[in-house]
């Protein structure tokens, strides 16, 4: 993709995800996410019904009248997005690719987090860590982070969770707000998800296309494997065939909720031909009454 292009592209995602993240998710993304714990604010008079444990002992003895300490919410988060880059990313049928949909998705958290004056970073993953840019404050920040997702082009195809959750454990050391974007068209990552969920707010996105859930009987295909390059014959008239296809997207997705479920991390499921954000809205207000 030449520079103008690129360009533009990052302007239309930025115009489009800002204008949601700012009017409509960054209220509920702030009643979602909480701080990292409270921190002293100021001392003032004593008021009936104020908690006795936090009267200020020393400012009460120097006024002779009783004051009490106040708290705020140490507000600041880091928030890592650990975008899906295998070559099944790069698929869809209706309105738009899995990975076209990560990267709104990922624009959209990330101007949410800078407008609550969060950190955010970003880690790109295949079968291997492809890149990771250490997370930061700014909308000049932002718009990095959207041209890597809009441009990067991963030296991998297949996809590889487990040793992408050790990196994130080793290289953020305090806790943070992990967000797992990918259709997670794999297992075996479910040990490590145990590690890292008992460090660190992790979320799993999972992106899917209609056509992944459903084969249609269109008859004799030749298929092609975006992860491994090879190619198969199916028959879709087979009721079968049809049967086995549907099944192995159930088996993804429930061992994808079941693995999350038991690390005690959350999930969002998301279609690429349906509107995400009422979807993350009703996300947010859900994480808002834990």
């Amino acid at each position: 993709m030449d520079t103008k292009e690129l360009l533009k592209k990052v302007r239309r995602i930025e115009i489009k995800t800002k204008g949601l993240s700012s009017h409509i998710v960054s209220g509920e993304y702030h009643s979602a996410f909480k701080g990292q714990g409270m921190s002293f604010a100021e001392v003032r008079n004593y008021q009936y019904g104020d908690d006795i444990r936090n009267i200020d002992w020393n400012v009460t003895a120097r006024t002779g009248e009783p004051f009490t300490k106040t708290f705020e919410e140490e507000r600041e988060l880091t928030v890592m997005l650990l975008v899906d880059l295998s070559g099944s990313a790069f698929f869809g049928s209706r309105q738009q690719f899995k990975q076209e949909l990560m990267t709104e998705l990922a624009a959209v958290l990330a101007f949410s987090a800078i407008n609550n004056q969060d950190k955010v970073g970003l880690i790109l993953f295949s079968d291997k860590m492809e890149q990771y840019i250490p997370a930061k404050k700014g909308k000049k920040h932002i718009l990095r982070i959207i041209r890597e997702l809009v441009d990067y082009e991963p030296t991998g195809k297949g996809s590889e969770l487990g040793s992408v959750l050790e990196y994130l454990n080793n290289v953020i050391r305090k806790r943070c707000i992990a967000f797992v974007l990918s259709d997670f068209m794999m297992k075996g990552y479910e040990s490590a998800f145990k590690v890292v969920a008992r460090k660190h707010d992790l979320i799993g996105a999972r992106i899917w296309d209609p056509l992944e859930a459903s084969l249609p009987n269109v008859g004799l295909v030749r298929a092609v494997d975006s992860e491994t390059g090879q190619f198969h014959w199916l028959d879709t008239s087979r009721k079968s065939i049809r049967e086995e296809y549907a099944q192995t997207f159930e088996d993804n997705g429930e061992f994808f909720r079941q693995s999350f479920r038991k690390a005690g991390a959350s999930t969002i499921s998301l279609r690429t031909d349906q509107d995400y954000l009422s979807e993350l809205i009703q996300f947010f207000k859900r994480r808002s009454r834990r």
